[in-house]
């Protein structure tokens, strides 16, 4: 009796084998021939890669069958979710096409976009699948120009610092900045426990981020005509450039002067201004600065895209004066009050708006004493100086307003200078994905200034940057970068609170 059940069991597991192969066998088929009657439409067809691709105006080669690209998408979102990776999501194809929705660098192919993604993120998880080289190997200008948006409103009451001092071997003979040495502590017994000297580019930079365009010359029209793309795309509409007198410059770069004309003609094609940062060069003092403001009104004063602003019912030029606390009040004053002993450069021909850099408490009085019409803040590291510290702002924005002076905040996307101040970790502002970054302009906004300065552009030292960064891997360093947001994140979140600013004013 057991072993006759035992055979009746076996015959029903036989069958059930049989029948289960047969009906698998039979929905493959099925499957397959509906695959090839709609061949011609379908993702896997090769010929999809290979055959040319229609033109879509603005934004280079980019698929236009809507079916390809969702099927397209989905093998790819499965992919990287097997993975443990995230991409940004389109809901729809037109999200892709017009650059809505999702905002992500569209610099030519879905395949060439897929592949770059791949690479990053390879080389993030500690793969070496191929250098991400300079700009001739990856990422062009012409790319990038093309994937940014378009910019119908610019705030002139939003200024962003910029850097015109690095330089490469095709353009300058050699690197300058990139290059920048190792700046020792001032503590000899601490300085020792830390590397000096240059760094070697390309692969080795002063920088803890790598950027998009890769090691690019200051004085490439091409470079500067997409810096100036990248800040209108911003929205921010004046370019606050580093700036030192003709025949100088800062130890690591050369000089910057020479780049104003090309910097003042590309922010003019791009309807920005242009106003000058004036560094603490060697011997400067309010003497040296009156011949400074001679020199710039007559070199460049007469150029459309010289900034000048409205203060106290008057149209002057904007000057920032950095490390202005390096020369007395009492210097300061014999030039910027009116009647200081015949040198006052008031209710002449040199007169303009005048921004001291606060730091200390005592830099407020110091500063109001000594003439100047306002004082910035500059250090997007909360909490590393008085005037830096968000805490401060309402304080120091009541005092100007009493004073009848402007308080122009300071804010940035975080601080990262290890790889030129290894022994300075302490003071690094992490950039938390953009939300340091909105804190600090949330910040700046609750005190309501009239003007918002922002730290920086291209600042690559101090990893203060917005401009494009991305993924790179060598054999000693693995380098920061805006992941999974991409290259053009800060660019966007920076448009995004220049129109909020631009809202809360009326402008």
């Amino acid at each position: 009796m057991h072993l006759k059940r035992f055979y009746n069991l076996k015959s029903c597991i036989l069958f059930f084998v049989v029948f289960s192969t047969v009906s698998w066998i039979v929905l493959e088929l099925y499957l397959l021939s509906i695959v090839r009657k709609n061949e011609k439409g379908d993702i896997f067809n090769p010929n999809l890669f290979t055959s040319k691709l229609p033109q879509h105006t603005g934004l280079g080669k980019l698929v236009t069958v809507e079916s390809a690209f969702e099927k397209l998408k989905k093998i790819h979102q499965q992919k990287l979710k097997q993975a443990g990776m995230k991409m940004p999501v389109f809901e729809k194809f037109n999200d892709f096409r017009n650059g809505t929705g999702n905002k992500v660098l569209k610099d030519s192919s879905i395949l060439k976009k897929l592949k770059l993604i791949h690479h990053q993120k390879m080389n993030k998880a500690g793969f070496v699948i191929e250098a991400q080289g300079n700009l001739q190997k990856s990422v062009t200008v012409t790319d990038l120009l093309l994937a940014l948006p378009q910019t119908l409103e610019i705030n002139y009451n939003v200024h962003v610092f910029y850097y015109p001092w690095y330089g490469n071997p095709e353009n300058d003979g050699r690197y300058f900045h990139w290059n920048h040495h190792y700046i020792p502590h001032w503590n000899k017994m601490e300085s020792i426990k830390w590397p000096l000297g240059l760094h070697k580019p390309p692969e080795d930079i002063g920088a803890n981020y790598y950027p998009l365009l890769g090691l690019y010359s200051s004085g490439d029209p091409k470079v500067v005509k997409a810096h100036m793309a990248q800040i209108q795309s911003t929205g921010a509409g004046v370019v606050v450039v580093s700036w030192y007198p003709r025949s100088t410059a800062d130890k690591e770069g050369k000089e910057p002067d020479m780049l104003m004309p090309l910097i003042l003609d590309s922010a003019q094609d791009y309807n920005l201004k242009v106003a000058f940062h004036i560094e603490p060069y060697k011997n400067r003092n309010h003497i040296t600065l009156k011949q400074d403001l001679k020199y710039i009104m007559d070199s460049y004063g007469e150029h459309p895209a010289f900034y000048r602003m409205i203060h106290r019912g008057k149209y002057l030029p904007v000057y920032y004066i950095y490390d202005s606390y390096l020369v007395s009040s009492s210097n300061w004053s014999k030039i910027l009050k009116p009647g200081g002993g015949g040198d006052s450069v008031r209710n002449t021909d040199l007169d303009g708006i005048f921004i001291g850099l606060l730091v200390e408490l005592k830099h407020k009085r110091d500063l109001t004493n000594a003439g100047f019409d306002g004082f910035y803040t500059y250090f997007a590291n909360n909490g590393f100086t008085y005037g830096s510290s968000w805490k401060h702002w309402h304080d120091i924005a009541h005092f100007a307003r009493t004073n009848r002076l402007l308080f122009i905040p300071s804010v940035g996307p975080g601080y990262l200078d290890t790889r030129i101040r290894p022994w300075n970790r302490e003071n690094t502002k992490p950039r938390d994905h953009g939300i340091y970054y909105e804190a600090s302009f949330k910040s700046a906004m609750d005190v309501h200034p009239l003007v918002i300065t922002v730290t920086s552009f291209n600042e690559w030292h101090e990893g203060t940057q917005i401009e494009p960064a991305i993924a790179k891997r060598t054999a000693n360093y693995v380098y920061d970068d805006y992941q999974p947001e991409g290259p053009l994140f800060y660019l966007n979140l920076t448009r995004k609170w220049v129109d909020r600013f631009a809202h809360i004013q009326g402008v």
